[in-house]
């Protein structure tokens, strides 16, 4: 075995690359380097590399075709060196019939033979044949060829490896991968991967979380594609779809399919809603999501950066699901519209501030996993003018509406002034801290 054919198989074994692509690229890129110093272009020029003397045999490939054809395509090409001589070969200035014989080249000389011509290389040579016209080759190529291989092999290696990194991150697209904090880049944050390297955008970080080198936690793999310095791999920690993948991790009733995911709204680093459904009558798909003493989620939370999860029983019955997803707010009252596909929840005056949520966090995210645009409205006997407040699936900022009212922390300041009327002596809190612990205790009493 030769110093370079052992080459070629340390290689191929230590990059995991197929021998005979290797083989296959130092003839591509010989005959590449043959053609452009030695022969034509559109010469179709084949090598036949030996890896055991490092040895290479040079072929002029060309079909092999009836005389008539070729004469008729070289009658043409003649026609068409003279109009070229007469300055008339813009097709602009061609007439018709000039037009269509210029569509009838379909033989060149550099890629054809006639059969007369074939059969005193070849006797038996046959029309639609294809022939190998073995060619003499300078002594420089040799040294030439040798350099080439060389060159070709670093490349082929550098490409192959990006091919396989490529492949096996385009497999895991939409998955989660463990990965390490490797530097920060401006407002990129690049992390290591394994093979290779993630890119996570600025709006792909959770808002107030903090990465620091060699921090290990897991991403997702939003995005795949190729690029010319290699694969560029985009990773994720907002995706809606990590906190799915990390409830099938987690929860063996949802990996086995037992328990479904059925959808998934989230503001990432602050809250998620989950909506889960079973076919099992003894299986409780919220309670085998919280694990028992809320050990299961607190597992995703603390992955997630402590962003605190809902988990939501779907119902394929809009009034049902929309209800379930509006908790830990309780609904007295559900009206839909399905040709809209507009509800309103009436709730209790105490519970309008919960099921609207902080900066309308709760129906804001109800109403994107269920797909319903929600109006929540206090149902109230006294002559106070009831609070609505309505929020569609596409929208993100803070509800600036309600009728009767203001922002949930309007609300909040009104019902401080009034307190403060009936009773200067009594410690006021604010509705505002009051809500956010009301939400705490019962997602915890959800969780237990």
């Amino acid at each position: 075995m030769s110093d370079i054919e052992k080459a070629i198989r340390q290689i191929a074994d230590e990059k995991n690359i197929p021998y005979e692509m290797v083989i296959g690229t130092i003839e591509a890129a010989l005959a590449a380097a043959y053609r452009k110093d030695f022969g034509e272009k559109n010469q179709n020029i084949k090598v036949e590399f030996d890896a055991t003397t490092g040895g290479s045999r040079v072929f002029d490939e060309k079909t092999v075709v009836t005389d008539d054809m070729y004469d008729d395509a070289i009658k043409i090409l003649e026609d068409r060196e003279v109009l070229r001589a007469e300055g008339k070969l813009e097709r602009s200035e061609l007439t018709e019939e000039e037009r269509e014989k210029e569509k009838e080249i379909t033989l060149y000389p550099k890629l054809h033979i006639s059969l007369e011509e074939a059969k005193k290389i070849k006797k038996d040579a046959e029309s639609g044949e294809i022939l190998h016209i073995e060619l003499q080759v300078p002594e420089s190529y040799g040294r030439m060829a040798a350099q080439t291989a060389k060159q070709v092999i670093i490349q082929r290696i550098r490409e192959t490896e990006r091919e396989i990194v490529f492949e096996e991150f385009k497999e895991n697209e939409g998955a989660i991968m463990i990965g390490s904090i490797a530097r920060k880049e401006g407002r990129i944050i690049l992390v290591d991967i394994g093979k290779t390297t993630g890119v996570m955008l600025a709006d792909d970080q959770i808002p107030r979380e903090f990465y620091r080198p060699g921090q290990r936690l897991k991403v997702y793999i939003k995005s795949v594609e190729k690029t010319p310095k290699g694969p560029q791999i985009l990773v994720s920690r907002t995706h809606p779809d990590i906190v799915a993948k990390l409830f099938e991790s987690e929860i063996p009733e949802i990996a086995s399919g037992v328990v479904e995911i059925k959808g998934v709204a989230r503001e990432a680093g602050s809250r998620s809603k989950v909506a889960v459904y079973t076919k099992e009558e003894n299986i409780d798909p919220i309670g085998s999501c919280i694990g028992q003493r809320g050990a299961r989620i607190q597992t995703i939370i603390s992955e997630l950066g402590g962003e605190k999860v809902d988990v939501v029983m779907y119902n394929d019955d809009a009034r049902t699901f929309i209800t379930n997803a509006l908790s830990p707010a309780k609904v007295l009252n559900m009206e839909i519209d399905e040709k809209d596909k507009t509800a309103i929840a009436k709730v209790a005056p105490d519970q309008f501030s919960l099921a609207i949520g902080k900066n309308g966090q709760n129906v804001r995210l109800a109403a994107r996993l269920t797909g319903w645009k929600i109006n929540v409205k206090e149902d109230r006997d006294d002559d106070i003018k009831p609070a609505e407040i309505s929020i569609a699936p596409e929208d993100d900022g803070e509800p600036s509406i309600i009728e009767g009212g203001g922002t949930s922390e309007e609300l909040s300041s009104e019902e401080e002034a009034s307190k403060k009327k009936k009773t200067s002596k009594k410690k006021v809190v604010k509705k505002e801290e009051v809500e956010e612990e009301t939400t705490e205790e019962a997602k915890e009493g959800n969780n237990e």
